[in-house]
Parts: structure tokens; C-alpha cells; sequence
């Protein structure tokens, strides 16, 4: 696989970075787009991975997808190959982390809120301002009721404000807000945390949570129940957790 224009990526102990770096502001356009579905793609089968790391180099974050994608002649590809980088981050068994800083506006805004957790810089700036163009941002009408309401993602996707980290954080957006002199300890600091896991479990974590949104509280406890008991107690990792605390030593996953 050759090596992406507008990304850097780098995958080591169980933690895939990816970095958007398409001066100035990382807009995506489609090129940009089809190579973090590449690298999102690549990332599906592999069965070390712990947790996903995306961020932004410059500036900004991601400032949006280019507005010159939206022509008639370009916007059906567009749409499809924006569609897959949500479809691909649905599909990852893992958490995927977005370390916002700087401008995240439009599509970027889409693309942190696919993210299971968002840390944000005090000085990040959210934002869906298609309407002054013209258009609506389909991810965010699908995906901000369920964070932060009906009412205040019409307000988001209406208006077009901007919303300070502080903000994003009270309605539900991002789930942390830090100092711009802290950020880069916070981030490694969950990563951290996540990496101190199994792989397995993680992924048996995560799918415990993703398969019972929606469902009712009796169909989700008891799908809940039935992967605890049939899936992650047959699992070596977990009779290897219970074994270290035991012992009171730290474990030896063996991802299986």
C-alpha cells in the first residue's frame, strides 16, 4: 500500500494514529477521503489493535470538505466516499479517540462526532456552517440528535454558530475539555489507559455497548448478559484477569 498525501499514520503497540495533513486547514476533499477510508479499511481486521487515534496537524483540526466537491458534477462521488469513512468508523470494534484542536467545522465536525470519544482544546472551535452555503450536513442530522437532542442539533444545523469547547462539552460532543498546555498529556493519558487492556475485551466492551442501543431494557440486558456469559467468560484473557488480581500481579494478555 503506498504511503497516503494528506495523512500520516503510524500503528505500534496496539494504537493506530492517523493524522489529517493537508495544509492549511485539512479540508477533505476526495482524494483526502478516499485515503483515510484506505486506512480505516486497513485497520478492520486487526485483531492487536486497542484503540484509534485521530488527529490534526497544523492549525486546525479539519475546517470541512472542500466546497469545490459540491459541485453537480462531483458531489455524488463526494457523498459516497464521505458516507464510507462513517460507515468504516461504525464498523471498528476498538475506540476511536479525536484529539481536536483548532477549527472542527462542517464535514471535520461529522468526522469528530463519528469518534467514540472527542478530547478537545479549550481553544477548539465546533461548528456546521453549511447552511451559509446552501446545504445541510447529513452525518451531523443523523448523528447530534442522539448527543446532544432534537432541539439543539436543529439549533447547531440552522444557525450554523460556532461553539467553543466548553460548549461542545456541556451539550454532549466532546467529552473532554483541556488546556491547551494539557492537551497532549490528556490524550496519551486515556490512550494509555486503553492500551493497559486486552485487545478482546476491549472489542467484547464496545460491542456490549454498540448492540443494545435502542433495543429495549429487557432485550438489551439480556443481549448484554448472553455475550458476557457465552463469549467474554470462555475468553482466556478474562479467566487471566480474574487470575492476576488474585495473585496480585499485573495480567499477561494473550488476546484469545
Amino acid at each position: 500500500m503506498t504511503s497516503p498525501d494528506h495523512l500520516k499514520v503510524e500503528t505500534a503497540d496496539g494504537v493506530a494514529r492517523i493524522t489529517l495533513a493537508r495544509p492549511k486547514h485539512n479540508v477533505l476533499n476526495i482524494d483526502m477521503m478516499n485515503e483515510l477510508n484506505t486506512e480505516l479499511a486497513a485497520l478492520l481486521d486487526n485483531q492487536g489493535l486497542k484503540c484509534v487515534l485521530l488527529l490534526g496537524e497544523g492549525p486546525s483540526w479539519c475546517a470541512g470538505v472542500e466546497v469545490a466537491d459540491h459541485k453537480p458534477e462531483m458531489v455524488d462521488d463526494m457523498i459516497a466516499t464521505f458516507s464510507r469513512i462513517f460507515e468504516l468508523l461504525d464498523q471498528l470494534e476498538v475506540p476511536v479517540i479525536a484529539g481536536v484542536h483548532g477549527a472542527c467545522l462542517g464535514g471535520g465536525m461529522e468526522l469528530a462526532i463519528a469518534c467514540d470519544i472527542v478530547v478537545a482544546s479549550e481553544k477548539a472551535l465546533f461548528g456546521q456552517p453549511e447552511i451559509k452555503l446552501g446545504f445541510f450536513p447529513p452525518y451531523a442530522a443523523v448523528r447530534l440528535p442522539a448527543l446532544v437532542g432534537p432541539a439543539r442539533a436543529i439549533e447547531i444545523c440552522t444557525t450554523g454558530k460556532r461553539y467553543s469547547a466548553a460548549e461542545a462539552k456541556d451539550m454532549g460532543m466532546a467529552a473532554y475539555c483541556v488546556a491547551e498546555t494539557d492537551f497532549e498529556n490528556a490524550l496519551a493519558g486515556l490512550v494509555k489507559e486503553i492500551s493497559h487492556c486486552s485487545p478482546l475485551v476491549i472489542r467484547l466492551n464496545k460491542r456490549a455497548v454498540k448492540q443494545n442501543v435502542g433495543k429495549p431494557f429487557a432485550d438489551a440486558m439480556a443481549g448484554a448478559n448472553d455475550l458476557f456469559l457465552n463469549t467474554l467468560m470462555k475468553t482466556g484473557d478474562t479467566l487471566e484477569g480474574i487470575a492476576s488480581f488474585e495473585e496480585k500481579r499485573r495480567p499477561v494478555w494473550k488476546n484469545c
